[in-house]
C-alpha cells in the first residue's frame, strides 16, 4: 500500500507531535509515525521553561493543560551539599506572562498536544508502525517504507522529518555521521508525596553530587539525583534507606520529605548524551530534536530546543511547498536559523557539566564563587535566568563578564536594568 502525504514525521515525541499539530494549523497534510504503542506513560520530570510555554501558547494547547497536574514554580535556589545557600533566582524577573517555570506531572504537557493532533484532519498519527527505510529518486529523499501492524506500507512524501531521537534510524539512513556521546552520569529521578508542600525548587551541588527538588501539583515533588551511568540496579540493591540517608546528607532539612520515597516503582533511570552532526538536512529530508542535537540536561532546554525546532520548520515548510523546492539548499535555511542557539545551549551544557559535577576542590570552589556571585549581582543573574529560560540565543557570560563571575573583579553594571532576554 502507498499513501501521499506533504509531510511525513518519524517519531511523535516532542518535536514530531508540535510539528504535526503546527502543520494541520496550517492545513499541511502529514503522517506521523512511532514505534511505540502509544503516548509515553513512564516516569519523567517536566519542567516546561518559557519559551516551550511560548511554543504550547501559539499552539493553542497551553491553557489546555490540566489546572491538577500543573504548578507554577518561580523561585529556584542552589545550594552547597550539605545546605548552605549560594543563589536564588526569581522567574518573576523575566517579562509576563512567561515569567515562571511550569512543573507538570508526568507526560501531561504531550498528552495534551497528542490530543491536539489527533483532532486535525489533516493529521495521520500512527502508532506501533517503525520506520524501515528511505525512498529515493536519485539522491532526493521522496519518501519512506514502515513496518506496523498492518503490514509494509509505503509513504511518498515531499518532505521527510526525522524526529526519532539520538539513536536516530533517519538519520542512519541519510547517512548523515553523528558524534554521540554518552556521558558517565545519568539521573534517577524519583516523584513523592510531601507532608509538608514545598513551593520553591531546591538544587544542590557538591563532590560529584546533585540532588534537585521541584514542587509538582499537590503534595508531590519531583527529584532527580545524579548517578554513574548504569548504577542503577546497585543503587537499588544498596537499598531505600541508604538512597534516603545520601539525599539527606545532602539536604538535611528535607529528611523527613525523602521519608515519602517507598517503593522503587517510584522510580525511574534517565540517561543522558549528547548529539553532534555536520548537518540536519539533506534534499527532501530534515532532522530535528535530539537527532540533530541533543544535549546535557544541565542546559534545561532539550526538551524545549526541539518543539522551537518544530515551529521554525513549520514556518519554513509552506513557502517550500508553495515552490515545490524541498531541496537540501532551500531547507538549510531553517538549520541556519537554529543551529547557533542550539550549539551555544550544546556548549553551555557541557561547560555546566565540568563545574556542576567536579570532584576537583578549586574548581568547585570557583563555581561556588560564581554562584554567590550571581546573588548579589542581578545583571548576571539575567543573563543565566534568560538563558535557562530560552529567551536568550547568546552565551550568558562574555570574556569579562566571566572574570567578573568569579568575584575577583567589580562589576560597575551590576544593578543596571537588565536589555531584553533575546538581546545582548
Amino acid at each position: 500500500m502507498t499513501e501521499q502525504t506533504d509531510v511525513a514525521v518519524v517519531g511523535a515525541g516532542g518535536g514530531g507531535a508540535v510539528l504535526a499539530l503546527a502543520l494541520a494549523k496550517q492545513g499541511i497534510s502529514t503522517v506521523v509515525l512511532d514505534q511505540a504503542s502509544g503516548p509515553p506513560q513512564g516516569l519523567r520530570g517536566e519542567i516546561l521553561q518559557p519559551n516551550g510555554q511560548m511554543v504550547l501558547d501559539r499552539l493553542g494547547v497551553l491553557q489546555s493543560l490540566p489546572a491538577d497536574a500543573v504548578r507554577s514554580v518561580r523561585h529556584f535556589h542552589f545550594c552547597r551539599a550539605g545546605g548552605l545557600r549560594l543563589c536564588s533566582i526569581d522567574y518573576g524577573d523575566l517579562p509576563p506572562p512567561y515569567n515562571r517555570a511550569i512543573v507538570t506531572l508526568p507526560n501531561v504537557a504531550h498528552h495534551a498536544i497528542v490530543a491536539a493532533v489527533q483532532q486535525q484532519k489533516s493529521v495521520t498519527l500512527r502508532y506501533g508502525t517503525s520506520f524501515t527505510g528511505l525512498l529515493r529518486e536519485g539522491d532526493r529523499v521522496v519518501g519512506l517504507s514502515t513496518q506496523g501492524p498492518d503490514g509494509v506500507h509505503t509513504i511518498r512524501a515531499k518532505v521527510v522529518v526525522g524526529a526519532d531521537g539520538a539513536f536516530s534510524k533517519v538519520r542512519e539512513a541519510l547517512q548523515i555521521p553523528a558524534d554521540l556521546y554518552l556521558y558517565p552520569d545519568g539521573y534517577l529521578i524519583a516523584i513523592i508525596e510531601s507532608e509538608e508542600p514545598i513551593s520553591e525548587s531546591f538544587y544542590y551541588v557538591g563532590h560529584k553530587t546533585i540532588l534537585g527538588l521541584f514542587p509538582a501539583t499537590g503534595k508531590k515533588v519531583y527529584l532527580f539525583y545524579m548517578i554513574p551511568k548504569g548504577s542503577m540496579e546497585a543503587v537499588k540493591q544498596r537499598g531505600i534507606p541508604a538512597l534516603q540517608q545520601a539525599w539527606s546528607q545532602i539536604a538535611p532539612q528535607f529528611t523527613g520529605l525523602f521519608q515519602g520515597l517507598k517503593d522503587w516503582s517510584q522510580t525511574a533511570y534517565m540517561p543522558t548524551g549528547r548529539v553532534r552532526t555536520p548537518t540536519w538536512v539533506a534534499d527532501g529530508a530534515v532532522l530535528i530534536g535530539d537527532a540533530a542535537h541533543a544535549m546535557n540536561p544541565h542546559a534545561s532546554q532539550g526538551r524545549m530546543q526541539a518543539m522551537v525546532d518544530a515551529m521554525a520548520l513549520s514556518d519554513l515548510l509552506p513557502g517550500c511547498l508553495a515552490d515545490r523546492d524541498y531541496s537540501a539548499g532551500r531547507l538549510k535555511e531553517f538549520e541556519r536559523v537554529r543551529r547557533p542557539h542550539v550549539t551555544m545551549l550544546q556548549e553551555l551544557a557541557d561547560q555546566q557539566v565540568f563545574y556542576w559535577n567536579t570532584e576537583n576542590p578549586l574548581v568547585a570552589f570557583l563555581r561556588d564563587r560564581v554562584f554567590q556571585t550571581l546573588d548579589r549581582n542581578p545583571r548576571l543573574r539575567y543573563q543565566v535566568l534568560s538563558t535557562t529560560a530560552g529567551l536568550r540565543a547568546i552565551p550568558p557570560f562574555s570574556s569579562i563578564d566571566r572574570v567578573i563571575a568569579t568575584g575577583f573583579f567589580p562589576d560597575i553594571r551590576a544593578h543596571e536594568k537588565s536589555s531584553h532576554p533575546m538581546s545582548s
